[in-house]
């Protein structure tokens, strides 16, 4: 009542919630305003409103990974390959590649502009609308004759359909052996992973949560699709949350080799409640355990075979490592080489 300024009571509303959730001293547990909600929401199925792309990312440096089929971007005529140099007033040399990134998404139907650089170092300026796109969470290819490759980048309310999608692909092409990528994956939904993992495992538990007074809830594996073939797990030091939940089960069950370094060491469980305003609370309510009972919350899990990514080839003004340069893919190869 005595403030000299303009009131915002629903900013200062957003702000109070927040701080109060920040007081818990948890950094997974956090407050998300209704104008984000719907956002969130959608990352969480594996859907987002933009131009359909894949990238990876320096501070300064946007490359197109993955072009989605019939996104605004496909339409357009962005390719994989191709350099995201900055949209509107936005560049990712003057303002860097995160603000470029978050100004491309927005709201269903609207124009967005970018600037993109194509392998012949020419810059043109695409215009496309805005759309919601199912985002490619999982996705193989044959490395050899015999050896399959799948790689999944989170896991969200498609991953389960994109990874066995992938996995008829890869059978039908005479895949024999499996390597999963999880490097970088930074998780995602417990649903999710368990609906991936129950394509693998045996009959059996697959994980297992307890809350704060210790009640216990079980996720389980009827071992009817338990993959017989020899499987290597490729992981990270950002490899966290579900990844570790896949990557525990399958180092606790014996069936594969984890391959690269010490995962993150995320082992709770977050529940997102919404609130009657259209905002959410996402809070750390449980913690889970793999299916020997390890809590891995702070420590990770170590690879059977430790390999860290060998990054110099990096600093010769290259975007990604290919395979054959891939030192942690090669050591993964020769695991599932030895299996028979």
């Amino acid at each position: 009542d005595k403030y000299v300024g303009e009131l915002d009571a629903d900013n200062v509303a957003d702000y109070a919630a927040a701080g109060y959730i920040t007081g818990l001293g948890d950094k997974w547990s956090s407050y998300i305003p209704a104008e984000n909600y719907e956002a969130y929401r959608m990352s969480g199925e594996g859907k987002g409103c933009g131009i359909g792309v894949s990238v990876t990312s320096t501070e300064t440096s946007i490359r197109v990974t993955l072009v989605y089929d019939d996104s605004p971007a496909a339409k357009a005529g962005i390719q994989k390959g191709d350099y995201i140099l900055g949209t509107g007033d936005l560049t990712t040399e003057k303002d860097g590649s995160s603000a470029v990134i978050s100004a491309i998404s927005g709201k269903e139907g609207t124009d967005v502009t970018v600037t993109v650089k194509k392998a012949d170092g020419s810059a043109k300026e695409l215009t496309m609308q805005r759309a919601v796109v199912t985002q490619k969470m999982a996705w193989g290819k044959m490395l050899n004759d015999k050896i399959g490759y799948i790689r999944i980048t989170q896991f969200t309310g498609v991953t389960g359909e994109q990874y066995q999608e992938a996995f008829d692909d890869l059978q039908k092409q005479g895949m024999e052996k499996m390597i999963v990528d999880l490097r970088d994956n930074p998780g995602g939904l417990l649903d999710s992973v368990c609906d991936v993992l129950r394509k693998i495992l045996p009959e059996g538990l697959i994980v297992y949560t307890e809350d704060k007074d210790g009640n216990r809830e079980e996720e389980k594996c009827d071992g009817k699709n338990e993959l017989r073939i020899p499987l290597a797990v490729l992981v990270n030091e950002s490899s966290a949350s579900a990844s570790e939940i896949f990557a525990g089960a399958v180092q606790d069950y014996g069936i594969g080799t984890i391959v690269g370094t010490t995962t993150y060491g995320k082992g709770v469980v977050q529940s997102i409640r919404q609130l009657s305003d259209g905002s959410a609370i996402k809070l750390t309510v449980a913690n889970y355990y793999t299916p020997k009972g390890n809590n891995i919350n702070k420590t990770g899990i170590k690879p059977d075979i430790e390999v860290s990514l060998d990054t110099s080839l990096l600093n010769k003004n290259k975007d990604e490592i290919t395979h054959d340069e891939d030192n942690q893919l090669q050591e993964a190869l020769k695991a599932v080489e030895k299996e028979k």
